[in-house]
């Protein structure tokens, strides 16, 4: 384990620090390199916002290996890791009064003699233990220890983003964004904002009578379910087990690109839930 730490201030509002550390084994096997990028910002005294987002750099699917067509544009892993980053430079541009703090767990999914292996058995740093039921489904691995953390320090708003399923893209297409939110008022404005700034969300249930669907015989919990359906609602449910109900959290499960151009949305990579996130935030804590 290394770990790097970089810090500036130049006032209260101003402070910020970055934290790195890196991993090369986790539970005493190498899934990927690991670094959990944490970055600190802002007042001590104001509200706590955290951001976490899923920094897979590049996803093989691991011993679970993806086809050709489903592993060409993996590059764009790292959407919601881009997402969350952007939008933590945004806010602090922009001196939103708030003590920021960002979780991007970076790593890359790849095929090695060490991987880990369907049904191996990891223990998270919730101490909650996961079955292995798909290799390919790494990024709940990942951000499930990044929102333990950020949920361990209360703030009052966790939101994390992350390309996580393609069941939401099955279900909403490339253009509308996945939420999931069981607070009320959290969920109806973010859904109100995204459609005044041209950056939609769509709320998706979080239907908990799903969740048996992810026990496991030998873990606390599956990463996956053994059917195939209602994909991004199970995934969602995976990463609510690592959020306590004393937290508001909402979780977007993002496509991150644009299929074809448009003006001003070039085809390609695209900060979806950006525009919405930054929108809704400097307008509850203005």
């Amino acid at each position: 384990m290394r770990t790097a730490r970089r810090s500036t201030s130049s006032s209260a509002t101003s402070c910020c620090s970055i934290t790195i550390r890196r991993s090369t084994s986790w539970d005493a096997q190498a899934l990927v390199r690991l670094a959990l990028i944490d970055l600190r910002w802002g007042d001590v005294n104001a509200p706590k916002v955290t951001l976490a987002g899923k920094g897979v750099c590049f996803d093989t699917g691991g011993l679970d290996l993806k086809a050709r067509e489903g592993m060409l544009e993996m590059k764009k892993d790292m959407g919601g890791a881009a997402v969350v980053l952007a939008l933590a430079d945004a806010l602090m541009s922009a001196q939103t009064r708030i003590r920021l703090r960002v979780l991007v767990p970076a790593v890359e999914n790849s095929v090695a003699g060490n991987a880990v292996r369907p049904r191996d058995i990891v223990r998270t740093r919730s101490g909650k233990t996961v079955e292995i039921g798909n290799t390919d489904a790494e990024g709940r691995l990942i951000l499930c220890d990044a929102l333990t953390e950020a949920d361990s320090e209360q703030p009052d708003l966790l939101i994390d983003c992350a390309t996580l399923t393609g069941a939401a893209r099955v279900a909403l297409g490339p253009e509308l964004q996945a939420l999931y939110c069981d607070d009320d008022a959290v969920a109806d404005a973010l859904v109100k904002t995204g459609f005044d700034v041209g950056d939609p969300l769509w709320r998706m249930p979080l239907w908990r009578p799903y969740r048996k669907q992810i026990d496991s015989k030998c873990a606390d919990i599956n990463n996956v379910t053994s059917g195939a359906m209602a994909g991004s609602i199970i995934a969602a449910l995976y990463l609510a087990e690592f959020v306590s109900t004393r937290t508001r959290w909402a979780h977007l499960d993002i496509y991150a690109a644009n299929v074809s151009a448009a003006p001003g949305r070039p085809e390609g990579g695209e900060a979806t839930g950006l525009r919405t996130l930054y929108a809704y935030l400097r307008q509850r804590y203005a």
